[in-house]
């Protein structure tokens, strides 16, 4: 049947000698693959539509969707929003590359959920307009945990720990999952304020790196399955 939607790019890998799969985030399903025939080959034309699917693409597109497949197909493709700075900007292209990757392994289901599509297409529009961005991937994450259903507990301003395994502030340390200091202020600031708010948090380079590594705990602790992007790396080499 052929659908017409909107779409976000996760990921992308080649499949036998020019194929593609690539992942997506649909407005109207939730995460959906398609086979790009033809792909990976080296005329004009095939070079043209693997264009459209560079991490994090918004595009419109209509759909050959058969529900009882796993691979779908494409038969039109334009783009949505088309992104001035994302790939051209090597900061921001660490942090779409980061991101991308990280939304391709926790985002999972086929289902209909037009509120987190809205946040990921706005936040990274805006991420493409703004040039105060470094500690932006924080804030998403904290932001993306609510649509996956382990948001954090609100913040209480005499709690000394914040617990990741719980999800909640404390005044007890329970261990090596409690979290004090300055992640703990760090992660009360970052509750409650909006990407338009960023510019009022300082951090250094260490101090970014070692908060990242505190919501990737928490993410590692509330979802099954979840391993730690490859790009991580990539991205603290270029924010160092």
């Amino acid at each position: 049947m052929l659908t017409k939607t909107n779409l976000i790019v996760l990921s992308k890998l080649k499949y036998k000698d020019y194929d593609l799969i690539v992942k997506t985030y649909t407005k109207h399903r939730g995460t959906v693959s398609y086979l790009i025939k033809g792909g990976l080959k080296s005329s004009k034309s095939s070079r043209a539509k693997a264009v459209y699917f560079q991490p994090l693409m918004q595009l419109s597109v209509e759909e050959n969707y058969k529900p009882n497949q796993s691979l779908h197909y494409l038969k039109e493709i334009k783009t949505n929003y088309l992104y001035k700075t994302l790939y051209t900007n090597v900061y921001k292209s660490a942090i779409v590359l980061f991101l991308s990757e990280l939304m391709s392994i926790v985002l999972k289901e086929e289902e209909r959920n037009e509120d987190l599509f809205q946040f990921i297409e706005t936040a990274f529009q805006y991420l493409d307009s703004e040039d105060s961005f470094a500690n932006f991937h924080l804030l998403y994450l904290l932001k993306l945990s609510r649509y996956l259903g382990f948001q954090l507990d609100a913040p209480r301003d005499n709690s000394k720990y914040f617990n990741l395994q719980s999800g909640y502030f404390e005044n007890v340390s329970y261990g090596q999952y409690s979290i004090s200091g300055k992640n703990l202020t760090l992660l009360k600031e970052l509750q409650g304020i909006n990407f338009d708010e960023l510019h009022n948090i300082k951090l250094n380079a260490r101090e970014r790196q070692d908060f990242l590594g505190v919501l990737l705990l928490y993410f590692e602790l509330h979802l099954e399955g979840f391993k730690k992007p490859k790009s991580l790396t990539v991205l603290n080499e270029v924010f160092r």
